[in-house]
């Protein structure tokens, strides 16, 4: 992965070579900070409204203040697209922290946080969102706030890389095996032609993504239920996907070594891909239901 040569920063774009910060930095050393990571179509930004809204969450629930105004952060996004002549598939990651101090467990007085937001190529998941993949379930030992998208991802890392040795796409978390979401993912179970996700509270990251599967699925009279479901509830799944900016609409056909219902996409998975496509102004040529 080539990240481009220009990152913006809280002041202004630099080369990514002189982006340098001292080695007491609060994200370094404290995870305190916050992030986002933006897909880009065709040298488009998706959701990006949504994921600055949430960027400006996130940092208030943590006392976080943004240097950027929103429309500004708008505007030097798009910038940061433009100085790299970025016009193909990627992602943007983005990143805040509270800035560079002496370690103290406490906040710093007078301290200007430190930001950061790169360009990086990534190509769609064809095959995989074509197909479907394969996840393990992990109990969910993280922190209470997950709907803070913040730099403290240890637990979600080792869910990821449980799935990976295992040879699996995801990790599906569970408290006391009540369904949350996955190691970096929302997910869902279809029954009986309904979704059903945990509902938008604490314990999970209010996906930009998950926001839009919600409206996808009102467009198209899927019924869309903020219900919790159960381990248990997944081996008489209909369906069950999961949704990520990088990801997108992601069918899962194998949990824990066993087979999703007949092992293939179903066709409520299939609809919201297509809404998806749709939604980014994905050309027919880079469709998943086209490309081979």
């Amino acid at each position: 992965m080539s990240i481009g040569p220009y990152v913006l920063t809280e002041k202004e774009f630099v080369n990514r070579y002189d982006l340098t910060y001292p080695f007491e930095e609060r994200g370094l050393q404290f995870g305190d900070g916050v992030y986002e990571v933006i897909r880009v179509y065709r040298g488009n930004l998706y959701l990006i409204e949504e994921h600055v809204e949430r960027l400006y969450r996130s940092a208030a629930a943590i006392h976080l203040q943004v240097p950027y105004e929103k429309e500004e952060m708008y505007k030097q996004l798009k910038q940061l697209l433009h100085l790299n002549d970025f016009t193909t598939d990627g992602k943007v990651y983005l990143q805040l922290t509270r800035g560079s101090a002496p370690r103290d467990h406490v906040f710093p007085v007078g301290v200007q946080p430190n930001l950061y937001a790169y360009v990086a190529p990534l190509s769609r998941k064809h095959s995989l969102m074509k197909n479907g993949v394969a996840t393990i379930t992990q109990k969910d030992v993280r922190w209470d706030y997950c709907y803070i998208k913040s730099l403290n991802l240890l637990p979600n890392v080792m869910a990821k890389q449980a799935a990976k040795e295992q040879g699996c796409f995801e990790a599906i978390l569970h408290r006391n095996g009540k369904v949350t979401e996955c190691s970096s993912s929302n997910v869902y179970v279809v029954k009986d032609g309904a979704i059903y996700t945990h509902p938008a509270e604490k314990n999970i990251l209010h996906g930009c993504v998950r926001m839009r599967v919600e409206a996808f699925a009102k467009e198209t009279g899927i019924p869309f239920h903020e219900e919790a479901f159960h381990l248990e509830d997944i081996q008489y799944a209909d369906e069950l996907f999961l949704s990520s900016s990088t990801a997108e609409v992601m069918p899962i056909i194998e949990v824990d070594g066993n087979t999703i219902a007949n092992g293939r996409p179903g066709q409520v998975t299939m609809q919201l891909q297509q809404a998806y496509e749709a939604d980014a102004n994905i050309p027919m040529s880079d469709s998943i239901f086209y490309v081979q």
